[in-house]
C-alpha cells in the first residue's frame, strides 16, 4: 500500500501515453472531473472509473482539464466509443469557490497544494458545453453532487436566480442523480450490448430532456407526477415552493413516481430512484482495486488537502434519515441507509493499517451521520409506503430500529487490529438518538453502551455534535429536536467523563441566519450556550444550496409543505448581525450587543451575556485607551 510498490498502470490512465502503456489505442468511456484524480473510494471520479473498468471496458479520466486555453485537454484522448462522463467533483463548485458571504475562497481542498483556480464556476455546465461544441455527436452523461442537486428548477444563491435543470444549461444527454453505481452499471451494460444511446429513456435514477413533440417513454410500473413548469416557477415563488414537496418526497420514496416538468418547448423527465443498495452492492463498490492514493503526476505539486483529511478514514455506510432542512445528504444519497458488511469494513481497516505512513490512528470510522450504520425499518412494508422526509423528526419513528450494537462491535473490532492504536469517530454523531427521553423505543442500555464506547475510546479530546440552534421554533423548521435534548445529552456526556476520569470536550455546531431565525433567537442562543459553559467556535452562517427545504424558504418566503410564509434573514447586515451573537465574548462585539439588547428591551439577556462588571471593565479600558 505504498507509492513505491505501484506502477503507473495501477491507476486509471489520464494521458495518451498512459493509455498506450496499458496497450489501449481506443477508449470506451472518457471521464472529466473538477477534482484532482485520487484513486480512492471517497472520490466519485475514481469510483465511476473503477466500476466501468470492472465491467471489462477501457476508461480514462481527465482531472481538472484546462478550460481557458486551446482546450487541448478535452481533445487529447480522442472520442470514446460509448460516451463522455462529466462531474464537477465531490463538492458543488460554487460552495467550493465561495463563502456564505459570496467571497471568493483562496484555496481548493481537492487540488494539489490546495491551490484555487483549477476548476470553473458551474464546472459541469462549462465542461459539457465544451465537449458538445467539439464532439456534438458523442453523448455526454453528467453526474455527481452538482448535477444531482440541480436536476430540476432550482434556486442558485450565487447568481440570485432561479435556474432550469442543469440538463438545459449544460446540453448533456443524460443525467445520473444520487449515488450513481446502479444506473451506471445498467447504462454501460445496455450500451455494451449495442443498444443506441437514444434508447436509454427508462433507466432508474436518470433524467433527460426531450422535445414536447416526442411521446413520453412508457413504463407500466411507474406513475407520472406533473410538476409546475419552469416558466410557472419563474412567475410565482409560491408555485416554485409547492413543487419542492413533490421533488423531495419522490427522491426519498422506495417506490417513487416519475417526475415530469416542462422547460420551454421541452419536457424534463426524472425517472424514479433505484432501491437502496444492498450490502453486496455497496461492498462491491468499496472493494474495487483502488490504489487509495493520488495519481503520481501530483507528486511535485504538494498534497491534496481533501485526501490528507480522509486518508486514514473508513466510510461505513451511505444515506441519512435525518432529513435536516438545510442539508443535501438525503437529496443526494437518499434517506435509507446502505451499510457495508463488517467483512468489507475490516478489510479496509487492514488496508489502511498497512499503509507505509500509517501511524496507528484511524481518523474516522463513520458516515454521513456516524451512528446510523445498519439502521432500518423494523417492518419493511411500513417503509415501502412512507413519504416522510425524516425518520427522526419531529419524533423518532416507532418503526425505526436504532440498535447501536453493530456499530459498537465494529468499533471494537477495528480497535483490535494490531497496527491500530486508536480508531476515532470523526463524523458527526446524532446525539439526539442517544437520549432515551427522545429515543423512546430504544434500549437505554444499548444507547449507554455505545455512548460510553465512543467517549472512552474513540474521541480525540473533542466530540463534535450538531444541535444547530436553541430556539424550538427555528429547530422545528430545521427538522431538528428541541434543545432540551442537548441538555440531556450533555448531562450524560459529563457523567461518562466523570465515570472514566476523562477530560473530553463537547463541541457543538450552530447555524445563524437560518429561515425562521430572528435576532432575538440568536441573543437567546448566545445566552443559553454561555450559561452551559460554551464559547462557540464551530459555527456557520446559513448558505442556501440547491435541493433543500431551507433554500426554498430563503428564496420564496414560503414553507414548501405548508405554503405558509416564513421569515428569513437575507441582507448582508442581517446575516452579519446574527453571526455576531456567536462571538459575544469578543470585545469588538460587546457595545453593539449591549445597544441591541437595550433597544429590544431585553436587559435580562444583557445581564446574562454581559454582566455589569464586564461592561464596566470594557468601558474603563476604552477610557484608558482614549487618554
Amino acid at each position: 500500500m505504498n507509492k513505491g510498490t505501484h506502477k503507473i498502470t495501477d491507476w486509471l490512465p489520464t494521458t495518451k501515453k498512459e493509455c498506450e502503456q496499458k496497450g489501449w489505442d481506443e477508449l470506451d468511456v472518457i471521464l472529466f472531473s473538477g477534482d484532482a484524480y485520487v484513486d480512492h473510494p471517497a472520490f466519485g471520479g475514481a469510483v465511476v472509473g473503477r466500476i466501468i473498468e470492472s465491467m471489462g471496458l477501457r476508461v480514462a479520466i481527465v482531472p481538472q482539464p484546462n478550460w481557458k486555453d486551446d482546450l487541448r485537454d478535452f481533445k487529447k484522448l480522442g472520442v470514446p466509443k460509448l460516451f463522455f462522463g462529466v462531474t464537477s467533483g465531490c463538492m458543488d463548485p460554487m460552495i467550493n469557490h465561495y463563502t456564505a458571504n459570496k467571497r471568493l475562497r483562496s484555496d481548493d481542498a481537492y487540488t494539489p497544494g490546495g491551490q484555487a483556480g483549477f476548476r470553473p464556476d458551474y464546472a459541469t455546465t462549462v465542461y459539457t458545453n465544451i465537449l458538445k461544441d467539439i464532439f456534438p455527436e458523442t453523448p455526454v452523461v453528467i453526474g455527481g453532487i452538482e448535477a444531482s442537486l440541480r436536476r430540476v428548477t432550482h434556486y442558485d444563491y450565487w447568481s440570485d436566480q432561479l435556474k432550469p435543470s442543469i440538463l438545459e444549461t449544460s446540453k448533456a444527454d443524460l443525467l445520473i442523480y444520487g449515488m450513481g453505481e446502479q444506473p451506471l452499471r445498467e447504462i454501460v451494460t445496455l450500451l455494451d450490448k449495442g443498444l443506441p444511446f437514444d434508447s436509454l429513456k427508462t433507466i432508474k435514477q436518470t433524467a433527460f430532456l426531450q422535445n414536447n413533440s416526442i411521446n413520453i417513454p412508457k413504463n407500466k410500473n411507474w406513475q407520472d407526477k406533473q410538476l409546475s413548469s419552469h416558466e410557472a416557477c419563474l412567475k410565482d415563488k409560491k408555485t416554485f415552493a409547492a413543487n419542492f414537496k413533490h421533488i423531495e418526497q419522490e427522491s426519498n420514496k422506495l417506490h417513487a413516481d416519475r417526475l415530469i416538468q416542462e422547460v420551454g418547448n421541452k419536457k424534463l423527465i426524472i425517472n424514479p430512484p433505484f432501491q437502496t443498495m444492498t450490502e453486496k452492492e455497496i461492498d462491491a463498490s468499496f472493494d474495487l482495486p483502488y490504489t487509495r492514493l493520488p495519481h503520481p503526476k501530483y507528486r511535485k505539486r504538494g498534497p491534496i488537502p481533501a485526501f490528507e483529511m480522509i486518508k486514514f478514514s473508513i466510510n461505513m455506510h451511505r444515506g441519512c434519515f435525518g432529513g435536516c432542512s438545510f442539508c443535501t445528504i438525503s437529496a443526494h444519497q437518499g434517506k435509507f441507509i446502505a451499510s457495508r458488511s463488517e467483512k468489507s469494513i475490516l478489510k479496509e481497516v487492514d488496508q489502511v493499517a498497512n499503509m507505509e505512513d500509517f501511524k496507528g490512528y484511524i481518523s474516522d470510522l463513520g458516515g454521513p451521520s456516524a451512528n446510523m450504520y445498519k439502521m432500518k425499518g423494523k417492518v419493511q412494508s411500513i417503509c415501502d409506503k412512507c413519504v416522510s422526509p425524516s425518520c427522526i423528526s419531529p419524533t423518532i419513528c416507532h418503526n425505526l430500529d436504532t440498535n447501536h450494537k453493530p456499530l459498537t462491535e465494529i468499533y471494537k473490532a477495528a480497535s483490535a487490529h494490531p497496527n491500530v492504536k486508536k480508531a476515532f469517530v470523526g463524523s458527526g454523531i446524532r446525539y439526539d438518538m442517544l437520549v432515551p427521553e427522545f429515543n423512546k423505543t430504544a434500549d437505554p442500555k444499548d444507547l449507554e453502551e455505545y455512548t460510553e464506547q465512543v467517549v472512552q475510546h474513540h474521541v480525540s479530546g473533542r466530540l463534535k455534535v450538531a444541535p444547530e440552534h436553541t430556539s424550538d421554533a427555528v429547530l422545528k423548521i430545521m427538522r431538528k429536536p428541541s434543545f432540551k435534548n442537548f441538555h440531556l445529552f450533555k448531562k450524560s456526556f459529563d457523567r461518562i467523563n466523570k465515570k472514566f476520569n476523562l477530560n473530553q470536550k463537547l463541541i457543538p455546531y450552530f447555524i445563524s441566519s437560518h429561515p425562521a431565525c430572528k435576532l432575538e433567537d440568536m441573543a437567546n442562543l448566545a445566552s443559553e450556550t454561555k450559561d452551559m459553559g460554551f464559547q462557540l467556535e464551530q459555527v456557520n452562517d446559513f448558505t442556501p444550496t440547491p435541493m433543500t427545504v431551507a433554500t426554498i424558504i430563503y428564496y420564496s418566503g414560503y414553507h414548501p409543505y405548508t405554503l405558509n410564509p416564513v421569515f428569513t434573514p437575507k441582507s448582508k447586515k442581517e446575516k452579519q448581525d446574527q453571526n455576531r451573537f456567536f462571538f459575544w465574548y469578543k470585545k469588538e462585539n460587546q457595545k453593539w450587543i449591549k445597544d441591541v439588547l437595550i433597544n429590544s428591551d431585553r436587559k435580562d439577556l444583557l445581564q446574562k451575556l454581559l454582566p455589569k462588571r464586564n461592561r464596566n471593565s470594557s468601558n474603563q479600558n476604552r477610557k484608558q485607551r482614549h487618554k
